[in-house]
Protein backbone atom coordinates (compact mmCIF):
# COMPACT_ATOMS: atom_id res chain seq x y z
CA UNK A 1 0.00 0.00 0.00
CA UNK A 2 1.38 3.42 -1.05
CA UNK A 3 1.37 6.25 1.38
CA UNK A 4 1.79 10.23 0.85
CA UNK A 5 5.70 11.43 1.03
CA UNK A 6 5.74 14.51 -1.06
CA UNK A 7 3.48 16.48 -3.41
CA UNK A 8 2.68 14.44 -6.59
CA UNK A 9 5.38 11.15 -5.38
CA UNK A 10 4.02 7.78 -4.10
CA UNK A 11 6.39 6.29 -1.73
CA UNK A 12 5.89 2.47 -2.06
CA UNK A 13 7.64 -0.57 -0.08
CA UNK A 14 8.27 -1.97 -3.46
CA UNK A 15 11.82 -0.87 -3.85
CA UNK A 16 12.63 -2.33 -6.67
CA UNK A 17 10.05 -0.01 -8.52
CA UNK A 18 11.82 2.98 -10.45
CA UNK A 19 9.91 5.81 -9.77
CA UNK A 20 8.88 7.50 -13.10
CA UNK A 21 10.23 10.52 -13.88
CA UNK A 22 8.45 13.92 -14.44
CA UNK A 23 7.94 14.83 -18.10
CA UNK A 24 7.13 18.39 -17.20
CA UNK A 25 9.71 18.79 -14.17
CA UNK A 26 10.93 18.26 -10.63
CA UNK A 27 10.41 21.31 -8.48
CA UNK A 28 12.47 21.07 -5.15
CA UNK A 29 11.22 23.97 -3.14
CA UNK A 30 12.75 24.64 -0.12
CA UNK A 31 11.81 26.49 2.56
CA UNK A 32 12.91 28.01 6.26
CA UNK A 33 8.74 28.12 7.23
CA UNK A 34 6.93 25.67 8.94
CA UNK A 35 3.52 25.67 6.92
CA UNK A 36 2.50 28.59 4.84
CA UNK A 37 4.38 27.57 2.01
CA UNK A 38 4.20 24.06 1.92
CA UNK A 39 0.08 24.62 1.95
CA UNK A 40 0.29 26.65 -0.39
CA UNK A 41 2.09 25.08 -3.06
CA UNK A 42 0.29 21.86 -2.01
CA UNK A 43 -2.77 23.66 -2.73
CA UNK A 44 -1.25 24.74 -6.56
CA UNK A 45 -0.32 20.75 -6.80
CA UNK A 46 -3.56 20.10 -6.55
CA UNK A 47 -5.72 22.66 -8.52
CA UNK A 48 -3.08 21.46 -11.77
CA UNK A 49 -5.09 19.33 -14.10
CA UNK A 50 -4.72 15.47 -13.60
CA UNK A 51 -3.30 14.59 -16.64
CA UNK A 52 -0.73 17.88 -15.56
CA UNK A 53 -0.34 16.58 -12.06
CA UNK A 54 1.18 13.23 -13.72
CA UNK A 55 3.73 14.42 -15.43
CA UNK A 56 5.07 17.13 -12.58
CA UNK A 57 6.74 16.85 -9.45
CA UNK A 58 6.54 19.20 -6.80
CA UNK A 59 8.79 18.26 -3.41
CA UNK A 60 8.61 21.22 -0.23
CA UNK A 61 12.01 20.59 2.55
CA UNK A 62 11.32 22.69 5.36
CA UNK A 63 14.95 23.86 6.85
CA UNK A 64 16.64 26.59 9.07
CA UNK A 65 17.39 29.97 6.94
CA UNK A 66 21.23 29.38 7.38
CA UNK A 67 20.44 25.81 5.62
CA UNK A 68 18.52 26.83 2.55
CA UNK A 69 20.92 26.71 -0.03
CA UNK A 70 23.10 24.27 1.71
CA UNK A 71 20.15 21.60 1.92
CA UNK A 72 18.78 22.37 -1.62
CA UNK A 73 22.38 21.81 -3.12
CA UNK A 74 22.10 18.26 -1.16
CA UNK A 75 18.68 17.29 -2.88
CA UNK A 76 19.36 18.84 -6.32
CA UNK A 77 22.27 15.89 -6.32
CA UNK A 78 19.86 13.75 -7.35
CA UNK A 79 18.47 13.22 -10.46
CA UNK A 80 20.39 16.61 -10.94
CA UNK A 81 19.41 16.60 -14.55
CA UNK A 82 15.51 16.32 -13.68
CA UNK A 83 15.34 18.76 -10.33
CA UNK A 84 14.69 22.22 -10.96
CA UNK A 85 15.38 23.56 -7.60
CA UNK A 86 14.32 27.03 -6.09
CA UNK A 87 13.83 28.63 -1.92
CA UNK A 88 11.41 30.44 -1.03
CA UNK A 89 11.63 32.15 1.73
CA UNK A 90 10.98 36.24 3.90
CA UNK A 91 13.03 39.13 4.49
CA UNK A 92 11.40 39.64 8.40
CA UNK A 93 14.60 39.89 10.38
CA UNK A 94 17.28 37.70 8.20
CA UNK A 95 20.36 39.98 7.96
CA UNK A 96 21.55 38.31 5.25
CA UNK A 97 19.04 38.28 2.71
CA UNK A 98 20.70 39.81 -0.40
CA UNK A 99 23.92 37.68 0.26
CA UNK A 100 21.28 34.62 0.61
CA UNK A 101 19.96 35.48 -2.82
CA UNK A 102 23.05 36.12 -4.60
CA UNK A 103 24.78 33.16 -3.17
CA UNK A 104 21.85 30.96 -4.33
CA UNK A 105 21.65 32.50 -7.43
CA UNK A 106 25.28 31.65 -8.40
CA UNK A 107 24.61 27.85 -7.58
CA UNK A 108 22.12 28.02 -10.06
CA UNK A 109 19.61 28.51 -7.27
CA UNK A 110 16.07 30.13 -7.92
CA UNK A 111 15.03 32.38 -5.37
CA UNK A 112 11.29 33.21 -4.84
CA UNK A 113 11.82 36.06 -1.98
CA UNK A 114 9.48 38.03 -0.02
CA UNK A 115 9.59 41.76 1.65
CA UNK A 116 8.60 41.73 4.14
CA UNK A 117 7.20 38.67 4.22
CA UNK A 118 4.95 35.76 2.05
CA UNK A 119 1.92 37.41 3.14
CA UNK A 120 2.34 40.24 0.84
CA UNK A 121 2.47 37.92 -1.69
CA UNK A 122 -1.20 36.36 -1.18
CA UNK A 123 -2.10 40.08 -0.41
CA UNK A 124 -1.72 40.30 -4.40
CA UNK A 125 -4.22 37.70 -4.78
CA UNK A 126 -6.88 40.64 -4.02
CA UNK A 127 -5.09 43.48 -5.93
CA UNK A 128 -3.21 44.66 -3.72
CA UNK A 129 0.13 44.85 -2.60
CA UNK A 130 0.41 47.53 0.37
CA UNK A 131 3.47 48.99 1.59
CA UNK A 132 4.55 46.72 5.24
CA UNK A 133 7.87 47.79 6.38
CA UNK A 134 7.18 45.17 8.92
CA UNK A 135 6.52 41.52 8.84
CA UNK A 136 4.44 40.93 12.03
CA UNK A 137 1.88 43.92 10.98
CA UNK A 138 1.79 42.82 7.22
CA UNK A 139 0.41 39.35 8.60
CA UNK A 140 -1.99 40.66 10.99
CA UNK A 141 -3.47 43.04 8.02
CA UNK A 142 -3.55 40.79 5.66
CA UNK A 143 -5.14 38.42 8.64
CA UNK A 144 -7.68 41.15 8.53
CA UNK A 145 -8.18 41.27 4.41
CA UNK A 146 -8.47 37.62 4.44
CA UNK A 147 -11.58 37.57 6.76
CA UNK A 148 -13.05 40.50 4.48
CA UNK A 149 -12.79 38.63 1.41
CA UNK A 150 -13.45 35.33 2.41
CA UNK A 151 -15.42 35.38 5.90
CA UNK A 152 -12.84 32.98 7.02
CA UNK A 153 -10.31 33.63 10.11
CA UNK A 154 -6.79 33.47 8.11
CA UNK A 155 -4.57 30.28 9.54
CA UNK A 156 -0.99 29.72 8.09
CA UNK A 157 -1.15 26.14 8.37
CA UNK A 158 -4.38 25.85 6.34
CA UNK A 159 -4.44 22.97 3.95
CA UNK A 160 -7.07 24.74 1.73
CA UNK A 161 -5.05 28.20 1.81
CA UNK A 162 -4.34 28.03 -1.83
CA UNK A 163 -7.75 26.86 -3.07
CA UNK A 164 -9.58 29.77 -0.34
CA UNK A 165 -6.77 32.71 -2.23
CA UNK A 166 -7.74 31.81 -5.70
CA UNK A 167 -11.71 31.48 -5.43
CA UNK A 168 -12.32 35.29 -3.62
CA UNK A 169 -9.01 36.47 -5.48
CA UNK A 170 -7.31 36.40 -8.96
CA UNK A 171 -4.13 34.61 -9.45
CA UNK A 172 -3.51 36.57 -13.26
CA UNK A 173 -3.68 39.53 -11.32
CA UNK A 174 -1.78 38.91 -8.23
CA UNK A 175 1.08 37.48 -11.28
CA UNK A 176 0.89 41.02 -12.93
CA UNK A 177 0.24 43.24 -9.81
CA UNK A 178 3.96 41.60 -8.48
CA UNK A 179 5.93 42.07 -11.59
CA UNK A 180 5.27 45.75 -12.58
CA UNK A 181 5.78 46.34 -8.88
CA UNK A 182 9.37 44.17 -9.44
CA UNK A 183 9.86 46.58 -12.29
CA UNK A 184 8.65 50.07 -10.49
CA UNK A 185 11.43 49.07 -7.59
CA UNK A 186 14.02 49.05 -10.85
CA UNK A 187 13.17 52.11 -12.25
CA UNK A 188 13.15 53.50 -8.89
CA UNK A 189 17.05 52.88 -8.50
CA UNK A 190 17.08 49.85 -6.26
CA UNK A 191 18.81 46.69 -6.81
CA UNK A 192 18.43 44.62 -3.96
CA UNK A 193 15.60 42.67 -2.84
CA UNK A 194 15.81 43.88 0.91
CA UNK A 195 15.09 47.38 -0.51
CA UNK A 196 12.32 46.48 -2.69
CA UNK A 197 9.73 46.67 0.49
CA UNK A 198 6.86 45.72 -0.44
CA UNK A 199 8.26 43.05 -3.33
CA UNK A 200 8.04 39.11 -4.04
CA UNK A 201 9.66 37.11 -6.78
CA UNK A 202 7.49 33.97 -5.62
CA UNK A 203 4.88 34.81 -8.63
CA UNK A 204 8.06 33.55 -10.91
CA UNK A 205 7.31 30.36 -9.70
CA UNK A 206 4.18 30.30 -9.62
CA UNK A 207 3.76 31.84 -13.03
CA UNK A 208 6.35 28.98 -14.34
CA UNK A 209 4.36 25.73 -12.66
CA UNK A 210 0.92 26.75 -14.05
CA UNK A 211 2.14 27.42 -17.47
CA UNK A 212 3.22 23.83 -17.72
CA UNK A 213 -0.96 23.59 -18.44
Amino acid sequence: MARQDRIGVLKRRNASRKTKLPELGYYLIVTDTEATERCFFTGLYKNLPKQIQDKIMIKVIEVRTQDLIKECIKQTAYEAQYRIPWIVFDRDQVKDFDNIIKKAEQNGINVGWSNPCFEIWLYSYFGQMPTKLDSLVCCRDFAKLFKTKTSQEYDKADALLYKKITDCGDENIAIDLAQKKLEQHKREGKSKPSEMCPGTSVHLLVKEIKQKK
